[in-house]
């Protein structure tokens, strides 16, 4: 075997992404509560980043001519002329500590005030909720350890999902040996005193039950229609919940013996049970949707304008007395290096920014160009918008648009909506004419809505609906979008 050594040459061509380069692609795709969270992290690291904040103009600060509060100053000039020299030495002392006392009940805002007023309480776990009140029940000793251990078991939504056998199997060493006498009766024990009603249930059955229990129990003696209302409740919770959750009320009736009517005061009590009862201590908090662009109608030239939602970006900037602290040579190197590093840091993000503002709001304005329709007619009259048809005429890459509409939002009189819900294929009408998927969903919808709720229309029959106003999809195809929109099928929609 002969090993050699040898020099060659290569032609090839090869792209990487500089950093900049991918700092600039993920600002362009953030929502715009992340790009400002993203800012305020960067303006804490980065000491050569700022926010200039806008003054306000000289012409609307309040001035002596023109006092904010006519009275108050008046009383205090009719003081001063009447009596000159107290009114000077009160003055003196008391306006520097009146002018910060009462600057909040002058209608100035307290921003450190107001940001603790608005900030959400800190939620406390449902776990932790559920210990303090198990805590205070009167119960045998023996069965708070035991308790405590179900406790920490139950899921988000309040239920026990763990079999009876397999918690004594994993019950910690200074729990066991455990009885499973005792564990049931500390779960009856949890399930009959804990609120909300239905938390440690083991099945919805059982959930609802409890609540129904709930409810016997707080019941007014003198009530008899609540009361049967609630018999009925408990009568189709335990013995036939399968049949209720499928709406066949007739079929319940017949083998019940009661009429519809009761099923439907029956179901008036379910209405009111949940079955995720543990939410109610711990509310999942909602997602803040910010729109990152606000399309207004202007009527004196009869169209649609588009504008970016967040001033801070025209103010973001380099910090000029680092600007010039990274040129001076009187400092030490490794200090000017620390400062252009930050300079080039800010600089770069500053860029980001600005370049994700331009590309969004170029896209919005294509957007507005081209869907026409649904700013004037709303969103039955959507168009099929290709992403590659707004990528060649901004000249960009088809992936610069996809990152520009992602989770973004924007305000417009038809209130706020997704901006990707714009960019969609789509069929065409047997008079020609070009509409969205997002379109035919909407008509699907305004079909399904205006249905006699007695004799609601099944797949084909909203399928012979869509084809007489000349959109032709076929029976699986609405059943898809069907479960698109949340629309169940015609049986569950009857209503008795």
């Amino acid at each position: 075997m002969r090993f050699e050594t040898s020099q060659s040459m290569k032609l090839g061509q090869h792209m990487k992404l500089a950093p900049r380069m991918i700092q600039s692609m993920e600002i362009l795709q953030m929502p715009l509560a992340e790009l400002q969270e993203r800012i305020e992290r960067e303006l804490e690291s980065n000491i050569a980043l700022e926010i200039t904040e806008v003054q306000a103009r000289p012409e609307d600060r309040p001035t002596r001519d023109q006092p904010q509060e006519d009275g108050e100053f008046r009383r205090l000039a009719d003081y001063q002329q009447e009596h000159p020299d107290a009114a000077d030495n009160m003055f003196d002392g008391w306006s520097e500590g009146r002018s910060r006392a009462s600057s909040r009940l002058a209608g100035e805002p307290d921003a450190k005030m107001e940001a603790m007023a608005n900030a959400p309480a800190r939620a406390v776990p449902l776990s932790d909720q559920l210990q303090a009140q198990w805590s205070l029940v009167e119960v045998d000793e023996r069965l708070r350890p035991i308790g405590r251990l179900i406790i920490e078991k139950l899921d988000e939504d309040g239920y026990l999902r763990t079999p009876l056998d397999r918690l004594i199997d994993e019950a910690p060493a200074p729990l066991r040996p455990l009885a499973l006498d005792d564990v049931e009766e500390s779960l009856s024990a949890i399930q009959l005193f804990l609120d909300p009603p239905g938390v440690a249930a083991r099945d919805a059955r059982e959930c609802l039950m409890l609540q129904l229990d709930a409810l016997s129990a707080a019941d007014e003696p003198d009530d008899g229609a609540r009361a049967e209302a609630i018999r009925i409740a408990r009568v189709l919770v335990d013995e036939y919940l399968e049949d209720l959750t499928q709406n066949r009320l007739p079929r319940i009736a017949d083998r019940a013996g009661i009429t519809v009517d009761d099923i439907k005061r029956g179901l008036e009590v379910l209405r009111r049970l949940s079955l995720a009862p543990a939410r109610r201590l711990v509310a999942t908090p909602p997602t803040p949707i910010v729109p990152d662009a606000i399309v207004e109608y202007d009527e004196n030239h009869d169209r649609y304008f588009a504008y970016l939602t967040d001033p801070r970006w025209q103010n973001l900037q380099v910090n000029r007395e680092y600007a010039l602290m990274a040129r001076d040579r009187s400092l030490e190197k490794r200090d000017r290096e620390f400062i252009r590093t930050n300079i080039t840091n800010a600089t770069w993000l500053i860029d980001a920014v600005q370049q994700r503002k331009r590309t969004l709001l170029r896209v919005v304005e294509k957007v507005i160009e081209h869907q026409r329709d649904y700013f004037d007619f709303g969103p039955e009259a959507l168009r099929p918008l290709p992403m590659t048809q707004i990528a060649e005429e901004l000249g960009v890459h088809v992936a610069t648009v996809s990152r520009a509409v992602a989770d973004k939002y924007i305000q417009t009189p038809r209130g706020i909506v997704p901006l990707r819900g714009f960019f969609s294929g789509g069929l065409q009408t047997e008079s020609g004419e070009d509409l969205s998927y997002e379109a035919v969903r909407a008509a699907l919808k305004e079909v399904v809505d205006a249905e006699d709720k007695a004799k609601p229309l099944s797949d084909e029959a909203l399928a012979d609906q869509l084809k007489a106003r000349g959109i032709e999809i076929a029976r699986r195809t609405i059943a898809k979008y069907r479960d698109q929109l949340g629309i169940p099928a015609a049986r569950l929609r009857r209503q008795y």
